[in-house]
C-alpha cells in the first residue's frame, strides 16, 4: 500500500503519492505540484489543453450552463446547448462533408460507437457480412474495450481478453500491406480507422498512403474514420489534420481539444451519406451515454470554439510549427541524444539513444522524463524518446523555454545526474 487512496492512471507503485507528480494548480503554460514545484507544461495536458489553462471564456460558460441547465442530456432527448454545439462543429468541420453529430465522453468511448456506427450503416445497406475493422500498427484509440482492440500497441489487450478477432493492425504508411489485405478480405471490412498523425509517436500519414487509402475506399466500399482526438482543433497548423486530405473521410472522431481539456467530452462527426442510411429506413444506432452532450459540456464546446477564433489559435499553431520544424530539422543540434524527430505543427516525437551510443530502450524513457522535468519542463513519453505537444497559445519566450529545458534535461541524463 502507498498509503495514498487515490490510484493514479499509469503510474508505477514506487511513485503514487510523490508530492513532485501531485499538481495543485494551472495557469497559462505552467503547471505547480504540491511540493512547491512551477512546471512549464510541453505536453498540452494530455494534447487537450489547446488554449492553455484556466482559459476564463470557457470557465465561465461552464459555471453558466452549470447554473441555467445542470443536468440537460440528449438521453431519449435533446437540448439547445448541444443542438448549437453540433451545428457548430458541423460548420467548422466542412458543411459539404458533414451532416451530424454524435456526443461523446471521451476518445476511446467514440472510437467504440464509431465501430457500432460502421457495422450498423453496413447491416441497413444489406451487407451484414462486413464486421472487420482495420487499425494501424502503433496506433492509439484509446483503453475502452472497443478502442483497445483497435489500438495498435501491446498495452495488455490478451492480459485483459480484449476480443481482437474482428481487428486488422497493418504497418503505418505501407500501400502494399493495405492493397494485400483488402485483396484478400475486401469485402468484409467495416472501416478503416487511422489517425492522421499517430499518436503514440507523432508519425504523419503520407500523402500517398492517404491518397491510396481514399481510392481504395471507393473501389471497396468500406468507410474511412479518422480519428482526430489529438490532431484536431487546430494541432497540427490546420483545423483539421484531414483538411489537408484530397476528400474527407467518412466519420470524424474529436475529443481531447474539444472543451480545452474542461469536460469529458467527445464527438463523432457523420457524413451525410452515413447519416441518410439511419434517417431512411428509420434506425436508431445502440449507444447512449449518460455525460454525452449535457448542456455543460456543449457550453465549453462553443466556448472553446469562440476563443480559437479570437485568439488566432489555428494561425499561432502553423507558426509555432515552422518554428519547431526549423529547429528541428537537424536533430542532433538540439542535442546529440536526438537521433531523429518525426511530426507536424505542435505535435513532434523525438527518437532518443542511450550516453553509449545504442538505441533508448523503452525502459529507459521514464528517466529522460524525469530529467527533463527536473529541468523545469513536462513531457510525455514516446516510443524509445519524448513528445513535444505545446499549447497553441505559446509565445517564442515559451518555446524557447520548453527547447532549452529539454537540452538540460537531456544534459543531465547523459552525465548521470538526472535523479
Amino acid at each position: 500500500m502507498t498509503g495514498n487512496a487515490l490510484w493514479p492512471y499509469l503510474v508505477s507503485p514506487e511513485d503514487q503519492g510523490r508530492d513532485d507528480l501531485c499538481a495543485v494548480s494551472a495557469s497559462g503554460h505552467r503547471v505547480r505540484f504540491a511540493d512547491g514545484g512551477d512546471l512549464l507544461c510541453g505536453t498540452s495536458g494530455l494534447w487537450n489543453v489547446n488554449l492553455g489553462y484556466g482559459n476564463a471564456a470557457v470557465a465561465d460558460a461552464i459555471a453558466a450552463a452549470a447554473r441555467d441547465a445542470s443536468y440537460l442530456t440528449v438521453f431519449r432527448y435533446e437540448n439547445r446547448t448541444a443542438r448549437s454545439a453540433a451545428e457548430a462543429l458541423v460548420r467548422v468541420c466542412g458543411p459539404d462533408d458533414y451532416a451530424r453529430v454524435i456526443f461523446s465522453t471521451s476518445g476511446g468511448a467514440a472510437n467504440d460507437a464509431a465501430m457500432k456506427l460502421a457495422r450498423h450503416y453496413h447491416a441497413l445497406r444489406g451487407d451484414a457480412a462486413r464486421t472487420v475493422l482495420v487499425g494501424l500498427r502503433n496506433s492509439y484509440h484509446g483503453l475502452t474495450f472497443g478502442g483497445f482492440a483497435l489500438t495498435g500497441e501491446d498495452l495488455g489487450q490478451r492480459l485483459y481478453g480484449v476480443d481482437q478477432r474482428l481487428v486488422r493492425h497493418l504497418p503505418p504508411n505501407s500501400v502494399p500491406h493495405l492493397t494485400e489485405l483488402l485483396g484478400r478480405e475486401g469485402r468484409r471490412i467495416a472501416a478503416v480507422v487511422v489517425e492522421p498523425v499517430q499518436g503514440s509517436g507523432a508519425v504523419p500519414l503520407t500523402e500517398e498512403y492517404v491518397g491510396a487509402l481514399l481510392e481504395l475506399r471507393d473501389r471497396y466500399g468500406f468507410l474511412v474514420v479518422a480519428d482526430e482526438v489529438a490532431t484536431g482543433f487546430g494541432r497540427t497548423g490546420d483545423f483539421l489534420a484531414t483538411h489537408r486530405w484530397p476528400s474527407a473521410p467518412d466519420v470524424l472522431l474529436l475529443s481531447k481539444a474539444l472543451t480545452n481539456g474542461t469536460c469529458a467530452a467527445a464527438a463523432i462527426v457523420v457524413s451525410p451519406a452515413v447519416a441518410d442510411a439511419f434517417t431512411w429506413t428509420g434506425s436508431t444506432l445502440g449507444h447512449a451515454e449518460t455525460q454525452g452532450g449535457t448542456a455543460v459540456t456543449c457550453a465549453a464546446v462553443l466556448a472553446t470554439l469562440a476563443e480559437m477564433d479570437r485568439l488566432g489559435a489555428v494561425d499561432n499553431a502553423r507558426k509555432l510549427g515552422d518554428r519547431l520544424a526549423a529547429e528541428l530539422a537537424e536533430p542532433s543540434t538540439l542535442h546529440p541524444l536526438v537521433t531523429g524527430v518525426t511530426g507536424i505543427g505542435c505535435f513532434w516525437g523525438l527518437r532518443l539513444r542511450t550516453p553509449s551510443g545504442g538505441d533508448l530502450p523503452q525502459t529507459e524513457v521514464g528517466r529522460v522524463v524525469h530529467a527533463i522535468r527536473r529541468a523545469g519542463v513536462i513531457v510525455h513519453p514516446g516510443p524509445a524518446g519524448v513528445q513535444l505537444v505545446p499549447a497553441l497559445t505559446y509565445t517564442d519566450a515559451d518555446l524557447t523555454e520548453l527547447l532549452d529545458g529539454v537540452r538540460r534535461g537531456l544534459d543531465a541524463y547523459a552525465r548521470g545526474t538526472d535523479s
